[in-house]
C-alpha cells in the first residue's frame, strides 16, 4: 500500500482562479498558445496535480533526512529524489512553457504558475534540480544564433541549470563582485573566482549542469553595469552535441542549513588546475540585465512556492482539527461529562484556520493575477501598463508571500499542538524549508526598497495609480443592495491610508534629494511596511472581486461560501493594519538611526 502523501492540493481553488476569476479561456489565442483549450488546461492541472501528490511527495522526507555529501568534487542525490526528477521530464512536463521553437508548448502564465505552486509545495528541492529549460530558455532569448542552438540542446537533453551571483564578501551587493573573467581572444573566455550560496551547483541527476554565471571583465568598470554573463558547463559540449572533457567548475563547500537539506546549495570555485572555459551570453557586455530575467522568474517562482507550502500546510492543519477530539464544546466546558468534539469545534482553532485560508487563498490570488498581468503584457506589448505593473506587483509577490507563509505556518503548527512538533507530520518540514523564501533572491527590506524606489518613485507613480484607479473604481462600484458594501467601504478607507503612507515616504525622498540628506532614513524605516500595507489591499480587492463572483452561487455550496467568508474576514483583519502602518509613517522622526550602536 502507498503511503498517504504528505502533499494536499486545492485543484479546486487553482481552477476557481483560472477559469472563473481570471477567465483564461476567454482570451487563449492560437498564435501565443497554440492547441491550448480549457480542456488542455483541465488535464494538464490535474495531471500535475497527481505528479506532485505522488511522485514528487514520494521523496519529500528523503531529501530532508537522507544527508548529502561532497566527495571528490561531486554529490550523488538519493535515488528517490532522482527518481522523482526522472518523473517530470519523463513526462515530458519541462517542456511546458517553453517557446514552440525550442520544442515547447506554450501556456499562460497562471496555468505554469498554478503548476509551480503544486510541484514546489509537493518538493521544491525536486524542482529546484529539475528546472533547468527556465535557463535554457533565457539562453535562447538573449543568446547568439549559435547559442540558440545549445539552448535547443539543453533543453532536449534535459540539461540542469544554474544561477551564479552570490560571493563570499559581496552577498546582496551584486556589484561588489570580484569574480573576473579573461578573455581568450578566440570567442571563449576564463572564469576565474569563487561563488557561494549556489542552488543545485552541484548534483548527479542530470548529465550536464549549465551554469549561468556573473563575472567581470578584466578592465571593465565598477559596480554592477561592470558585470557581463557567462554560460559555463559543467563538461565542455563538442559540436555533434556529446559531452566532451570536465570543465574547470567545482563544487568545494556544500552548506549545511536549516531546510531544503536535499537541494545542494553549494560553493563554486571557477578556475584553478583546470580552466573554467565559458562563453558570453549574447556576444555581449550586458551581464545585469541578462541576469535580471532569471532572478526575476526567480522572485516571482519563490513567492509561489511559499504561498503553495502554506496552502498545503494549511489543509494539513484542517484535517488534523476535524478528526482531533480534544475538550468539550466551549458552551459545555463546565459540564465534565460533555461529549468531546472535534478541534475544529472551539473558537481559536476556527480562528486560527480561517487566517491559514483567508491568507492562503489571497496570496494564491495574487500571485494567479500576477500571471495574469504577465499574459496581458503578451497580448497588449503596445501597452506599456502591463510591464509596469508586473514590475510593481513581484516585490508583493516575492516580499508579501514569503513572509505571511512563513508566520502562518507556524499557525498551521499550533492547530496540531505538541504533534505538529515532531516529525510525525510534515509542519515542522514546512516551517524549515519555507523561512528561506524570506531570504532568497533579495531579502524582504531588499525587496521594499525596490519597490518604492525603483516600481514607484522611478515609475513617477504611472503603474500604482493605474492600479489604484481600478481598485477605486471596484469600491464605488457597490448598488444599495451590494452584500459587500461594509467591505468596499472598508477597502476604500484601506486605499486611503496607504497612499497616505506612500505620500508622506515621497515627502521624505524629496527633502532628501533637496539637501536634507537624513531624510531618506525615514524612507528605508517605513518602506517594509508600506510593502504590507499594499500587498494587502491588492489582496483585499482580489478577494472582494473573488467574493462578488462566488456570492450568486454561495447558496449550499460550501466552496463558494468559503470563499465569500475568507474574503470578508481578510479585509476585516488586514483594514486595521494598514491604518495603524499609516499613523506610524505619518509620526516618523528617524530618530532610530541617531541611536547609538552600543544601545543595541
Amino acid at each position: 500500500m502507498e503511503p498517504v502523501s504528505h502533499y494536499k492540493s486545492n485543484l479546486r481553488d487553482i481552477e476557481f482562479n483560472v477559469f472563473e476569476f481570471l477567465r483564461v479561456q476567454d482570451y487563449l489565442k492560437e498564435d501565443l498558445w497554440p492547441g491550448v483549450d480549457s480542456d488542455t488546461i483541465r488535464d494538464v492541472l490535474s495531471e500535475i496535480e497527481r505528479l506532485a501528490r505522488e511522485d514528487y511527495a514520494a521523496s519529500y522526507v528523503d531529501q530532508d533526512r537522507i544527508p548529502l555529501k561532497l566527495e571528490n568534487g561531486e554529490i550523488k542525490l538519493p535515488e528517490s529524489v532522482k527518481k522523482s526528477i526522472a518523473a517530470f521530464k519523463e513526462g515530458g512536463w519541462d517542456s511546458i512553457g517553453l517557446p514552440v521553437e525550442m520544442g515547447g508548448t506554450p501556456m499562460p502564465a497562471p496555468v505554469t504558475w498554478s503548476m509551480t505552486e503544486m510541484l514546489c509545495a509537493a518538493n521544491t528541492t525536486v524542482q529546484f534540480y529539475a528546472g533547468g529549460a527556465l535557463f535554457a530558455r533565457v539562453l535562447f532569448e538573449e543568446g547568439t544564433e549559435e547559442q540558440k542552438e545549445f539552448a535547443r540542446l539543453w533543453a532536449e537533453r534535459g540539461w540542469a541549470g544554474t544561477m551564479v551571483l552570490t560571493e563570499p564578501d559581496a552577498g546582496s551587493d551584486v556589484g561588489a563582485g570580484t569574480t573576473k573573467a579573461i578573455d581568450q581572444g578566440d570567442g571563449t573566455w576564463h572564469i576565474e573566482g569563487v561563488k557561494r550560496f549556489i542552488t543545485s551547483g552541484e548534483h548527479d541527476s542530470a548529465e550536464n549542469i549549465i551554469h549561468l554565471v556573473l563575472a567581470r571583465p578584466v578592465g571593465a568598470g565598477p559596480g554592477t553595469k561592470g558585470l557581463s554573463l557567462f554560460m559555463v558547463p559543467k563538461y565542455l559540449v563538442n559540436p555533434d552535441g556529446s559531452l566532451g572533457p570536465r570543465n574547470g567548475v567545482f563544487a568545494t563547500n556544500i552548506e549545511k542549513k536549516m531546510g531544503l537539506k536535499g537541494s545542494a546549495t553549494c560553493e563554486l570555485t571557477f578556475g584553478g588546475e583546470i580552466p573554467a572555459v565559458g562563453y558570453l551570453v549574447g556576444d555581449k557586455h550586458d551581464g545585469i540585465r541578462q541576469m535580471f530575467r532569471v532572478i526575476e522568474y526567480a522572485r516571482m517562482m519563490i513567492g509561489v512556492k511559499a504561498m503553495g507550502t502554506l496552502s498545503t500546510g494549511y489543509l494539513n492543519a484542517l484535517e488534523y482539527a476535524q478528526q482531533r477530539i480534544q475538550g468539550a464544546d466551549l458552551t459545555q466546558a463546565s459540564d465534565k461529562t460533555a461529549p468531546r468534539v472535534p478541534i475544529i469545534r472551539h473558537p481559536d482553532v476556527r480562528r486560527m484556520l480561517m487566517e491559514q485560508k483567508a491568507y492562503a487563498e489571497g496570496l494564491r490570488a495574487l500571485c494567479l493575477y500576477t500571471g495574469w498581468v504577465q499574459d496581458m503584457e503578451r497580448l497588449h506589448p503596445e501597452d506599456d501598463i502591463w510591464a509596469r505593473r508586473n514590475d510593481l506587483l513581484l516585490p508583493l509577490v516575492k516580499g508579501y508571500s514569503s513572509e505571511k507563509a512563513y508566520g502562518l505556518l507556524s499557525l498551521a503548527l499550533q492547530v496540531f499542538g505538541g504533534s505538529g512538533y515532531t516529525q510525525d507530520y510534515p509542519l515542522e518540514q514546512y516551517i524549515r524549508d519555507a523561512k528561506i523564501d524570506t531570504i532568497y533572491e533579495g531579502t524582504t527590506g531588499i525587496q521594499a526598497l525596490d519597490l518604492f524606489f525603483r516600481k514607484i518613485a522611478r515609475d513617477q507613480g504611472a503603474a500604482l495609480a493605474s492600479l489604484s484607479a481600478e481598485i477605486a473604481e471596484f469600491v464605488k462600484a457597490g448598488d444599495a443592495d451590494d452584500a459587500l458594501a461594509s467591505e468596499r467601504e472598508l477597502l476604500g478607507k484601506m486605499l486611503d491610508d496607504a497612499q497616505a503612507h506612500i505620500g508622506k515616504m515621497v515627502e521624505h525622498l524629496l527633502a532628501s534629494m533637496g539637501g536634507q540628506a537624513e531624510e531618506i532614513y525615514k524612507v528605508g524605516l517605513q518602506a517594509t511596511p508600506l510593502l504590507e500595507s499594499i500587498a494587502e489591499v491588492v489582496i483585499s480587492w482580489l478577494m472582494l472581486r473573488q467574493a462578488e463572483i462566488a456570492l450568486p452561487k454561495a447558496g449550499d455550496d460550501p466552496f463558494y461560501q468559503g470563499k465569500v467568508a475568507a474574503a470578508r474576514w481578510l479585509v476585516r483583519d488586514v483594514a486595521p493594519k494598514v491604518a495603524a502602518r499609516s499613523q506610524r509613517a505619518q509620526g516618523e522622526d528617524g530618530s532610530l538611526m541617531d541611536l547609538p550602536v552600543e544601545a543595541f
